[in-house]
């Protein structure tokens, strides 16, 4: 067991009443998701419900539905929210599904991930930011989600198998680790590449064997860790 974790336990997230942001925020639903491709009502509505601007810092929250990545510390950021949809599509989790994120980050992402499916195991190299995601999520009414500090490279074996993975960090590879813990059947959504570019892929473990499709370009920040890059990349 890894020794900083947390376990909120499942429940229906807490109802978000209308503010002044929920005008953008279906504004980004329409102009920069459906209107760029996205279609599975699931993500659109997960993303239509989830505040990203209680994510970001307070001096950001005037950018939270614009379609950029946003700092939130630690080197780190909150990926594009098109980037973020196209990613949770095409991982494709179902409403009874047990996910692994690696990369909680400010939280956003597992909260839309909390929305689609039945539990979020996710894991965050940098304990400050699992304590700020951890508290927005439990803020937020989120209870079906494991936050835990550790090197996201070798995924939770404890916890596996997972019936979808989705790595939020360019990876040299596909780490061997991450892919061993993916059900059979199951898919894993993970940029692959050096620092300058890396490539968006879809692995699905089919037979015990890896099958990717290749999406489209991107760029993210590393990850860090045994089987991903060392900390000096």
């Amino acid at each position: 067991m890894p020794s900083d974790w947390r376990i909120l336990k499942r429940s229906m997230p807490a109802e978000i009443h209308p503010d002044r942001f929920t005008v953008e925020r279906q504004n980004m639903v329409e102009s920069q998701l459906s209107a760029r491709g996205i279609r599975d009502p699931r993500v659109l509505d997960a993303m239509a419900r989830v505040p990203r601007h209680e994510f970001v810092a307070e001096r950001y929250r005037d950018q939270a539905y614009e379609d950029h990545p946003i700092p939130i510390g630690e080197g780190q950021t909150v990926s594009q929210p098109y980037i973020v949809a196209l990613m949770l599509e095409t991982l494709s989790p179902e409403p009874s599904s047990k996910v692994l994120e690696i990369g909680t980050g400010s939280g956003y992402q597992t909260a839309v991930l909390a929305e689609l499916c039945a539990h979020v195991f996710s894991i965050e190299r940098h304990a400050q930011l699992a304590r700020e995601a951890e508290a927005a999520l439990v803020r937020l009414g989120y209870r079906n989600v494991t936050v835990i500090v550790g090197d996201g490279s070798q995924g939770l074996p404890e916890f596996a198998p997972f019936d979808g993975i989705v790595v939020s960090a360019a990876a040299p590879r596909i780490p061997s680790a991450l892919f061993e813990q993916l059900q059979e059947g199951g898919r894993m959504i993970i940029p692959v590449g050096p620092a300058e570019a890396q490539e968006l892929q879809l692995v699905r473990k089919l037979e015990g064997q890896p099958t990717i499709d290749r999406l489209e370009g991107c760029r993210f920040v590393p990850l860090i860790g045994g089987q991903g890059y060392s900390s000096s990349w």
